[in-house]
């Protein structure tokens, strides 16, 4: 804010020379405030002299955008250090297994494929439907729920009739079945963390496993 009676500023004097990239201009700091203030009070109308509030009132203008840019700055820092450790709590995920909510596995035709769902109350029985591709039922498993905790399953890559399945990605389905009548319920996959990437955004950090990819906060449980 320039008071009334100031000299006015030379044209060209804050001006940038063409094709000067405005990251080269110094940063408006206490400094330059100061001197802005010295100038103004220099430069006054003596028949119109400023009011000490509005002196004051500049003060504050300049006090609030410097804490402003100063909480900025801290929030950066802390936005960074919060990346950092997420990054190396995603680290020290490699090689080990998760459970985290997903339907689609990957049976590699050696290793069995396992998953738990945690059963409604009530629930007399839970069915995993193991599907190819096509969506074609390739097994059927039973299993009673487990009260308070995680009902597991494990398909070894058999049919419903004895024989191989492919290797090859598979969709897998939990129902939890009350005498005669079956609810979906969420399954959870238990999948190997082969290692770990920030995600587009550079906002969280992702697990790829052989299963797909899944967010570090969908972690259920770590084995």
């Amino acid at each position: 804010m320039i008071a009334s009676g100031t000299s006015p500023v030379q044209p060209g004097s804050l001006t940038e020379p063409v094709g000067t990239a405005r990251k080269d201009l110094p940063q408006f700091g206490a400094d330059q405030f100061i001197k802005l203030m010295l100038a103004q009070l220099k430069n006054q109308d003596p028949t119109k002299p400023l009011e000490p509030s509005e002196f004051l009132g500049q003060l504050a203008q300049f006090s609030t955008v410097t804490g402003v840019q100063g909480m900025s700055s801290s929030v950066a820092e802390l936005v960074g250090s919060m990346r950092s450790s997420q990054a190396l709590s995603g680290a020290s995920l490699v090689g080990r297994e998760v459970i985290a909510p997903g339907e689609a596995a990957v049976f590699d035709g050696t290793g069995p494929v396992r998953g738990a769902v945690e059963a409604p109350s009530g629930a007399s029985g839970v069915e995993f439907v193991v599907r190819d591709a096509s969506g074609a039922v390739v097994r059927r498993l039973q299993s009673t729920p487990v009260d308070g905790g995680l009902t597991e399953f494990a398909w070894d890559g058999r049919t419903d009739v004895g024989a191989a399945a492919a290797a090859g990605p598979y969709r897998i389905e939990a129902l939890a079945r009350f005498g005669n009548r079956a609810e979906s319920a969420q399954l959870l996959l238990r999948s190997r963390v082969d290692s770990v990437t920030l995600d587009a955004a550079g906002r969280g950090i992702v697990l790829n496993t052989p299963n797909g990819s899944l967010p570090l906060g969908a972690v259920r449980r770590v084995m």
